[in-house]
């Protein structure tokens, strides 16, 4: 039975996406993690990119793995996170940029898969070009496009639309026939943050918000208060020979509206002005009958009335250009020693709802570490270890291992993570039997601490946890350094349990490698 999943729905999921973080009804974190993505392993690849050592024609990306098995070892590699805040999210769309001589598609409410749009070939409305961005970040709807039925394809677009007049306009004097209406501009702090190559972020609160602007334009495209819903009627054939000029009424379900017709020498009608938009439209029908010189014209006019996607173009524009992607934003920095400078990392994700270290309680601050921390004492001729090399030490029960996500000179921190690759096949990468499985696997729960050596797979790293460390921070050259996280006997826990909430997105990257010089801003795209 024919079905489908309707665009509004879309748009729907997207607006409760957003209430849900605008309303802190779930908590939801942007993170990164993977530091040795080129570390022979389960979930990695030898050749990951190309900055592994091997050419960009061989460097390999592997496509991130949807199911049960894959998903906590996404949250056993997660390094830090960051929550999202309102700031940091906006609903967003395709960004299609004005260019003179460009033809755009108008705005029509009546589009599918018989009736495409005459420009870019789409059976729907939110997949073609009805909408432009200049080069002042100002946003407008073509309502119309200088075409009609004898001119299906319009004109190209010669004048800029610069103007933020609550009521459509032409754009110029250049005579190209198109009609703009203004939505609004993206303010300077949204481009900062959000402005990207594909997409244009949207105002969060459109609905409410009390910015002089947006208020204005959502409260003049209210219908039921200003019956101005109508803002365009298309002439799809204008007849042949049996019409005189004059205002006339639209009917349909809506009441209110008029359009003045203009009709040439030979009655044939060529020109429509909205004299009133009306409301409560869905579809419109022009009444020509005051306006017919007889029953002798061979073929009736077809007026189509274009009825905007609620109560008036601007009144809801989440709907009017099609709002189903939402665009979070984070930044990642050294503010906090959570996030380390020296690390790497592969795979930018979004999780939903961790709770808290060996807790069920939801774990709702603004940042956390996803690894462990030790304050070591470096042995005489040892060398600082290095991100993503193994790092193992004899405890009780066996020997704990993991991999280095960390290491700073200055407080003497190391920072790691354990995931499987340590503990499967080291060939296969899977579940394989081999030698060695009795005393490794059994270790898999194990974790560093006590005062035995810690030693490192590649180089000259040997280590000591410092068990005597009981802070969350250290004074180094008369300065006072936050750890963000307190050590009890040299060891800190990550601050979630790293198998907790949901991994809602993942994305495997080429791999970055931070520095104290750079700051890694990262956009995500959701599409609903």
């Amino acid at each position: 039975m024919p079905a489908f999943v309707t665009d509004q729905f879309r748009i729907l999921s997207t607006n409760n996406f957003v209430d849900t973080i605008s309303n802190a009804s779930d908590y939801y974190y942007i993170f990164v993690g993977l530091a040795n993505p080129g570390v022979s392993g389960y979930g990695r690849n030898a050749n990951w990119d190309s900055t592994e050592g091997v050419s960009a024609n061989d460097a390999i990306l592997p496509n991130p793995v949807d199911n049960f098995d894959y998903l906590p070892h996404y949250g056993d590699t997660i390094l830090y996170g960051k929550r999202i805040i309102p700031e940091n999210i906006r609903r967003c769309v395709r960004k299609i940029e004005w260019k003179q001589g460009t033809t755009y598609d108008m705005y029509r409410h009546d589009y599918n898969v018989t009736n495409r749009t005459a420009v870019t070939d789409r059976s729907r409305l939110y997949d073609s070009n009805y909408y432009v961005m200049n080069d002042q970040f100002q946003i407008y709807i073509c309502l119309s496009n200088n075409s009609s039925g004898i001119n299906t394809g319009g004109t190209q677009s010669q004048d800029k639309p610069t103007f933020t007049d609550l009521e459509p306009s032409k754009a110029g004097s250049s005579g190209d026939g198109y009609l703009w209406k203004y939505l609004f501009t993206v303010p300077p702090s949204d481009i900062i943050k959000f402005d990207s190559v594909e997409f244009i972020p949207l105002p969060n609160d459109w609905s409410s918000s009390t910015n002089t602007q947006i208020s204005n334009i959502r409260s003049n495209a209210d219908s039921d208060i200003n019956k101005n819903q109508i803002k365009f009627v298309y002439i799809d054939e204008g007849g042949s020979g049996g019409y005189t000029s004059g205002e006339v009424d639209i009917y349909g379900d809506g009441i209110g509206a008029k359009v003045f017709i203009e009709s040439d020498n030979s009655g044939k009608i060529i020109k429509t002005t909205v004299t009133s938009g009306g409301s409560g439209y869905t579809y419109g029908i022009v009444d020509l009958g005051s306006l017919q010189i007889s029953d002798t014209y061979t073929t009736p006019a077809k007026l189509i009335p274009i009825i905007p996607p609620s109560k008036g173009h601007g009144y809801d524009i989440y709907r009017e250009l099609g709002a189903d992607k939402v665009l979070a934003y984070s930044r990642f920095d050294g503010a906090t020693k959570d996030f380390p400078l020296d690390t790497k990392f592969a795979q930018i994700g979004i999780l939903k709802n961790p709770t808290k270290f060996i807790s069920t309680e939801s774990f709702i601050d603004s940042t956390f570490s996803g690894v462990y921390s030790l304050k070591v004492t470096l042995s005489d001729g040892s060398t600082s270890p290095t991100v993503g090399e193994k790092i193992t030490q004899t405890v009780e029960g066996g020997v704990a291992q993991g991999y280095v996500a960390s290491y700073d000179d200055e407080t003497s921190v190391l920072k790691y993570f354990k995931d499987r690759s340590l503990f499967y096949n080291p060939t296969t990468f899977d579940q394989a039997d081999y030698v060695g499985v009795t005393t490794t696997a059994s270790n898999a729960n194990l974790d560093f601490g006590g005062t035995n050596s810690i030693n490192g797979s590649s180089g000259n790293f040997v280590a000591s946890i410092d068990t005597t460390f009981n802070a969350s921070n250290i004074t180094v050259n008369n300065k006072l350094i936050t750890l963000d996280s307190t050590f009890t006997s040299g060891v800190s826990e990550p601050e979630i349990n790293k198998t907790s909430g949901d991994i809602i997105f993942i994305d495997n990257r080429p791999l970055v490698s931070r520095n104290s010089r750079q700051k890694e801003d990262v956009k995500i795209i959701l599409e609903f």
